[in-house]
């Protein structure tokens, strides 16, 4: 294909000549008579980089463009028919009526077939056949796998990767081939270098009379026939950790006299991952992982052997003794002349240094000297893993020396360096003048807007953790704003100013820069900045500068904007009264969206909800700070509290309680002897009662209603050759005057491995307004074989029962998380039912364990940071919570002392809203 000049793409004719419209009334080229292989070809080429640019087909082009594709198979043609394969796998997407053109495929991939598009068959082949064809050509694929051709049997194995999804049984009979494929003790390759129609020496043949088809074989060295054979073992045998144990020890040629099979680097680095992933998920049997991985660390190939180091820097809790070997072998790296192992290395260590900066320290003095690397990248990642295991006496330096090339880099580059200073003035807070000077210059700098904002982010850290610099870095951020282009950097920026500026000893002199704000910005920045500068007004102490404020916010009553206009109006209003300045500006908590969602939903469907009003004081509050983190985070309302049979590399967040709630609520509304229930009150975190890996995995939910407590029991059968039948939970009190009588159990039918986790609900109804107690409980099924010929379970069966743990019903199960202001919320209760007792916690070696036994015990949320004792002898813990369904607010101070050998004295004061509600935390502790 002749590419066009520079010139013609200006021009235009690029665009023709590439032009969907174009190539569709060039394809008649396809049933002209002799067949032209150039034209085809050509054509052909285009099809295919149309295709891949991103361009659509309707069905109807597509399939009118493939179906005068496999009109070019009459053609003899290798280099044509390779073309048309090319064109084939990409347009059977989208045309119809594909596998039409299946038996022409099939003529060119039989097993005696010596032509050199084999392989281009077996490819497209992959992509038109339905699946429930794949176990008619599966000798053809089992014969193209164990091929001495290497082409062809990579192919293959591609092929079964994309088969593998829609017929996995076909796919999995071929591990033996694929096995067979891997153990290949030579990789002969052939390659025609006269194939084709071509004259003029074309190594695709271009532009001769057709000639005889011939072949010159050569051997390759490659091995990449393994590699692909190794990728798709481990496909087939994934959900089978020790298949996949023992592949890796078969393939692995590190035990003393055992050479290694495979000859691929590639493989290696392949069976390194899966190494690696077994470890992850196992860890018994790191110890054993981890020698084979320390013997891949002495290959031969530069690209095993930082594979292996960069799994061992990943590891989760590595000691520096394992790492030794690893930074060694990085440490090489880094002196070698190849940019891209220096760049490797490099990268590898920058990241391990955020966990182990002893353990890389050692490499110090070769990163130092890559600190002037031609290669930019590189010198970025060694000063950036410098300034994270460097001292306090090597700050200024580093400092001077990233300023240099801070201009060369690009922003990905620049983001990375303010991230490791973001971290170093966290670590060294004496040094942060230097450090805001270098972010204050990089902010007045170009850059795009996630440059900026990692900036802004170190910033607003200082002045959150360094006191000395708040000042500074206030006054930097407010000339930021002056020529900001980004409307959400000065929004923030905007909200900073006015939760910190009114502490400053002048806060006055902010206001310039706020009020710039107001008369040169769009409507967003107006608004953010009103919301600051009412701020100053309410929690300032000057009389003069309130009075200032109130006329500035006069001023944006007549603005055009109704935000703008809106937010001047309200802060008016709360300068002239108290209450509402506490309500809307002062107060620290606001409601949790999702529980506020979940409560409203339950809400709306309650018939009975048209006569009540709805309770807002039923609706947990979170601190602002817990908003914003629920804010960023994906919603995972999807997989709620059910045990899983394998684990996810990389899942999502775990749901907060909130969306559980909200989660729960659905599901047990789809459930009819439940419906007259009422709403939920409240649902509990899912309990495993069983271990991880025994053949039944069970866990449990506590559901509170206003008169019932219903028990949902996730059960998982991980038994695939076995069905449960009838299966229930047998639960049985374990105090001797129950407060909870059984109403009825909901069993399942039938369970099997593939329809697990399912659940089983037991419901109870409430003998007192709290129950409290412990149940022993059971699962009782019946048990019956699968014949393995017919899927269908045997007709005889035998009972069963299967002990799991037990349950308890507590303070915990009624009482929910509540964000509060603990001194005004304590005064507040000082007239409500309150307790007082004193416990002697001996068995509690600190008080840090006594502050975290107390807070999983209640289940409350803990205030003002007490959760994290400041003293290793006395200590006060804050609690707060609510107790949904009308139990009102309830709040617990803890007031701990520790001795050494008496352990932890405990005055525990509790104010609730009822009495009830103060012994059911005075039971959970003294319990």
């Amino acid at each position: 294909m002749v590419l066009p000049s520079k010139k013609e793409e200006e021009s235009g004719l690029s665009s023709y000549y590439n032009n969907k419209t174009t190539i569709i009334q060039e394809a008649r080229v396809f049933n002209e008579s002799p067949i032209s292989p150039r034209k085809c070809r050509l054509l052909l080429t285009r099809i295919v980089y149309l295709l891949c640019v991103g361009e659509t087909l309707t069905s109807q082009e597509a399939t009118s463009l493939f179906f005068g594709t496999t009109k070019l198979f009459q053609h003899k043609d290798s280099a044509l028919r390779q073309a048309v394969y090319m064109a084939i796998k990409e347009l059977a997407e989208s045309a119809e009526d594909v596998i039409m053109v299946t038996s022409s495929i099939m003529k060119d991939m039989q097993p005696n077939s010596e032509v050199i598009y084999r392989s281009n068959a077996i490819r497209a082949l992959s992509r038109i056949i339905d699946p429930s064809m794949a176990q008619g050509i599966e000798r053809f694929f089992k014969a193209a796998i164990v091929d001495r051709n290497p082409n062809v049997a990579s192919a293959a194995l591609v092929s079964a990767y994309h088969l593998f999804p829609f017929a996995k049984d076909v796919v999995k009979r071929w591990a033996n081939e694929t096995q067979e494929a891997v153990n290949t003790k030579s990789s002969p390759s052939f390659y025609d270098a006269t194939i084709g129609t071509g004259g003029g020496g074309g190594i695709l043949g271009f532009g001769a009379a057709p000639q005889p088809t011939t072949q010159n074989t050569i051997i390759t060295s490659s091995y990449c026939v393994q590699y692909h054979a190794i990728g798709l073992l481990y496909l087939i045998r994934q959900q089978d950790r020790m298949a996949v144990t023992k592949m890796i020890q078969q393939y692995s040629g590190t035990k003393p006299g055992a050479g290694s099979i495979l000859k691929n680097p590639m493989s290696i680095c392949m069976l390194i991952r899966y190494t690696a992933k077994v470890m992850e998920e196992d860890s018994n049997l790191q110890r054993p992982m981890l020698e084979f991985i320390d013997g891949w660390l002495r290959h031969k190939s530069d690209m095993v052997n930082y594979e292996a180091a960069r799994v061992i820097c990943e590891m989760k809790n590595v000691s520096p003794q394992q790492l030794s070997k690893a930074i060694s072998v990085l440490q090489l790296f880094l002196s070698s002349p190849k940019a891209v192992l220096k760049f490797a290395a490099t990268r590898t260590l920058a990241a391990l240094a955020l966990t182990q900066p002893a353990a890389v320290a050692t490499c110090n003095v070769d990163l130092e000297a890559l600190i002037a690397d031609s290669n930019r990248s590189v010198a970025t990642y060694a000063i950036t893993t410098l300034l994270k295991t460097g001292n306090e006496a090597s700050v200024d330096r580093l400092m001077r020396q990233i300023t240099g090339f801070m201009a060369e880099i690009t922003d990905e580059f620049k983001v990375i360096i303010v991230e490791a200073i973001r971290s170093l003035c966290l670590k060294f807070p004496t040094k942060h003048a230097s450090m805001l000077t270098f972010l204050s210059g990089v902010l007045r700098d170009e850059g795009g807007y996630d440059f900026k904002r990692a900036v802004v982010e170190a910033m607003f850290d200082m002045v959150k953790f360094i006191a000395d610099a708040k000042e500074q870095a206030l006054s930097h951020l407010c000339e930021f704003i002056e020529d900001c282009e980004f409307t959400k950097l000065s929004v923030r920026i905007l909200h900073l100013l006015g939760m910190e500026g009114p502490k400053s000893p002048q806060p006055a002199k902010y206001i310039r820069f706020i009020y710039n704000r107001v008369v040169l910005e769009n409507a967003t920045v107006r608004a953010a900045a009103v919301a600051s500068l009412a701020k100053f007004g309410i929690n300032s102490i000057d009389s003069a500068l309130r009075k200032s404020i109130t006329v500035l916010l006069n001023r944006c009553l007549d603005d055009v904007d109704d935000e703008v206009r809106d937010r001047a109006a309200l802060y008016l209003k709360t300068f002239k009264e108290k209450p509402l300045a506490d309500a809307y500006v002062k107060e620290e908590s606001v409601f949790s969206l999702a529980a506020l969602e979940s409560k409203l939903v339950t809400y709306v469907k309650d018939p009975s909800s048209s006569t009540q009003a709805f309770d807002i004081s039923s609706v947990p509050k979170i601190s602002r700070s817990q908003a914003a983190q629920d804010a960023s985070r994906p919603s995972t309302l999807d997989t709620i509290g059910v045990p899983t049979t394998k684990k996810a590399s990389d899942s999502p967040p775990p749901p907060t309680a909130a969306e559980k709630q909200s989660a729960y609520v659905q599901q047990l509304a789809e459930v009819p002897e439940f419906a007259s229930y009422g709403s939920v009150q409240n649902s509990t975190e899912a309990t495993e009662l069983t271990e991880t890996e025994t053949e039944y995995q069970v866990s449990c939910v506590t559901h509170i209603f206003a008169e019932h407590i219903v028990f949902q029991f996730n059960v998982s059968n991980t038994l695939p050759d076995t069905v449960l039948e009838n299966v229930s939970v047998i639960m049985q009190d374990q105090i001797e005057e129950p407060t909870l009588t059984e109403d009825f159990i909901i069993p399942l039918p039938t369970l099997t491995s593939s329809n697990s986790p399912s659940i089983i609900y037991v419901s109870f109804s409430k003998n007192e307004p709290y129950p409290t107690g412990s149940f022993a409980c059971t699962l009782k099924f019946v048990t019956k074989e699968l014949d393995p010929s017919t899927g269908e379970p045997e007709q005889d069966g035998y009972e069963d029962e299967y002990q799991i743990d037990e349950i308890e019903v507590g303070a915990p199960d009624y009482i929910i998380p509540n964000y509060v202001t603990f001194g005004a919320e304590w005064d507040r209760l000082r007239t409500s039912p309150s307790i007082t007792e004193t416990f002697a916690l001996s068995s509690m070696e600190s008080i840090k364990a006594a502050c975290d036994s107390i807070i999983e015990v209640l289940n409350m949320e803990p205030l003002g940071g007490t959760e994290t004792p400041t003293s290793t002898s006395v200590h006060t813990l804050q609690l707060s919570g609510l107790v949904p369904g009308g139990g009102g607010k309830v709040v617990v101070r803890c007031r701990m002392t520790f001795s050494q050998g008496a352990g932890v004295t405990l005055e525990l004061g509790v104010r609730a809203e009822k009495q009830e509600i103060c012994d059911l935390v005075l039971d959970a502790v003294g319990g």
